[in-house]
């Protein structure tokens, strides 16, 4: 049975989508999702780039608000920024939250985006095996 897991940002244009891609293709048994509380609508280029450059990139990815997922019954919930953790709703059923913040790369060189990915895949990605049983 797979889990579901959100990606919670402010925006949902670079670190939410970075890894809701990476959990996606790295870890069996899970089904990431990403959404923003302000999502801007659009995701970075550069962030698609990275994804791209590492095979990780699906056109079902794209910007969203919370509203648009909230139907879904989500195992564990993390955010990746502090906005997004100050701001994070309540969910409908008792869902587990957790807070992994990772610098925001947006505006900034590509660089940045491959650290950023890095990151996330060093750091997250145990995390969310930890906290989810398979």
């Amino acid at each position: 049975m797979s889990k579901n897991i959100l990606i919670l940002c402010t925006g949902n244009s670079c670190r939410s989508i970075i890894a809701e891609a990476l959990i996606n293709k790295e870890l069996d048994g899970i089904k990431a999702y990403s959404s923003g509380v302000k999502a801007s609508g659009k995701v970075n280029p550069n962030a698609k780039k990275i994804l791209e450059e590492n095979n990780c990139w699906s056109d079902e990815y794209h910007s969203k608000v919370i509203e648009e997922i909230l139907h879904i019954d989500y195992d564990l919930v993390i955010t990746v920024c502090d906005n997004a953790n100050e701001s994070c709703p309540i969910f409908p059923k008792e869902t587990k939250v957790i807070h992994v913040g990772f610098e925001d790369p947006d505006g900034k060189e590509f660089g940045e985006f491959v650290n950023t990915y890095q990151l996330i895949k060093k750091e997250l990605l145990p995390i969310v095996s930890r906290h989810i049983q398979l």
